[in-house]
Parts: C-alpha cells; structure tokens; sequence
C-alpha cells in the first residue's frame, strides 16, 4: 500500500476575466483556489482525481467543467464493488456517453450555454487498481527516476496532423456538440510505484512551460501552487491549472 500526497491549484491567469477550469481532489472541487491532501491507500476502496478545462462563451464553460466533475464524482462513489477491469471501462465509457448527453442537452436547452464544453483528464484508485483516462488535450504525466513523461495523447489536430499550428484545436471532448467523444481509459497499476509522481495539468501550463522546465520543477518537489506560477510568470495566457500525485512507501 501507498502514501498519497496530493497539491492541487487552479488561476484564472492574466488575460482571462474568468476561470473555466476546475479540479476534483476527492470530494472536493477546486477553482481559484489552492489545496492539499494527504491518505494512504489502505484506508481506501477508491479515489478519483481529475481535471476539467471547460470552453464555451460567457460562463458556460465554467458550467460545464463543474458539472461534468460532479457527475463524475457521483458516479465512481456509486459504482458496486469488485468489478472486473472489463465491466469499469464498460461504466466508464457509458458515463461518458451519458455526460456527453447531459451537456449537449444543457447547451440546446439555454443558449447562454451554447456550444459549451470541457475536456477531462483523471486518475482513478479503485480497489488496489490504478486507471487513467483523458478526453481532450489536457495532460497526465509521469515523473519517474527524475525524468519526465507524457502518459496521455492530446485529442487535437496538432496530434493527428503532426503539424503545429493549430493551437487548442482540438477532435475530442465532452459536449460542445461533439457527436463522437470517446474515453481514453487504461489501468496502469505497474507504473504507479514508490518514488514516481504524476501531474495532471490543464493547457494552460502546458502551453506555457515547456516539459524539461515542468520535469525541473518536480525534481525540485515544487507543488501544483508552484507550477502554475510559473505559467503565469511566462504571461498566463489562459486559465493554469495543475494537480501533483506523488506517492510514496507507507510505512
């Protein structure tokens, strides 16, 4: 079993008026603000942390990241015991559609919700089992052995032509009329040991803090606080968030 140390902070950056993104550490949401925890996994059946960069004009995005994080909640507290790998990526992909739904019905029904959209990247403990999954172009990395490593695939146009200039263009989220939104969701249980630290972040840090500076950064164990600080110094752009997952032996 492991120590879990969880750093999570979210900023509304320099040039945007508002904060789209939002954080799920447990059972608490995280935006505008900054936050810690600390368990060990034996105490626990399950835990879910994820991230959501909401899109949309006005408000909605802030909505639709928020609501798609408390769905998200709801549904992995409720999900039964002792389920096979198979039959959780089977929940996980149903969720999906299901939230895919919820949202796109949200935007027809209220038109200051139009169009509005969130991307999700998360890492799920579910009874000693270790899975992540990713919709959209926010990212997980790994730290181990001091180097850094990108775990997901951005969902984005700079990805599937291999040319970039198509800046946050991205082929896959939730909502935002997307009709084909899809669920990355693997268990990587094996790459979950002593020592190695993750970080969950939103474009807006990985935009603007390049990976050897972010690999920096962990090695130098600065928390998620740290970390968009530094996108913020590069010129914040966009709304920065980041979560860190470091775990270590329990003893």
């Amino acid at each position: 079993m492991s120590k879990i140390t969880i750093t999570a902070s979210s900023r509304v950056g320099c040039i945007r008026s508002n904060n789209e993104d939002m954080i799920l550490v447990e059972n608490k949401y995280v935006r505008s603000e900054a936050c810690d925890l600390q368990f060990f996994t034996e105490n626990k059946d399950r835990f879910i942390v994820a991230l959501a960069d909401g899109m949309g004009g006005h408000n909605a995005g802030e909505v639709a990241s928020e609501e798609t994080l408390r769905n998200l909640h709801f549904f992995i507290h409720d999900l039964p015991a002792h389920m096979s790998e198979g039959a959780l990526c089977e929940a996980m992909v149903e969720w999906l559609v299901s939230i895919n739904k919820i949202i796109s019905s949200r935007g027809v029904e209220d038109r200051t919700l139009q169009e509005m959209g969130t991307t999700l990247v998360g890492i799920l403990y579910y009874e000693g089992n270790y899975f992540w999954m990713n919709c959209g172009d926010s990212r997980l990395y790994m730290l181990s052995d001091g180097k850094l490593k990108q775990i997901t695939t951005d969902h984005s146009l700079n990805v599937m032509t291999g040319v970039k200039r198509h800046s946050n263009v991205i082929t896959n989220c939730i909502g935002a009329g997307c009709t084909t939104s899809f669920l990355d969701f693997t268990e990587f249980t094996n790459d979950v040991k002593a020592g190695c630290t993750f970080l969950l972040c939103s474009d807006g840090l990985s935009d603007m803090v390049d990976d050897e500076h972010i690999e920096k950064l962990l090695n130098e164990g600065k928390d998620a606080n740290a970390l968009c600080e530094a996108a913020i110094k590069a010129g914040g752009f966009d709304n920065v968030s980041a979560c860190v997952v470091a775990v270590a032996e329990s003893h």
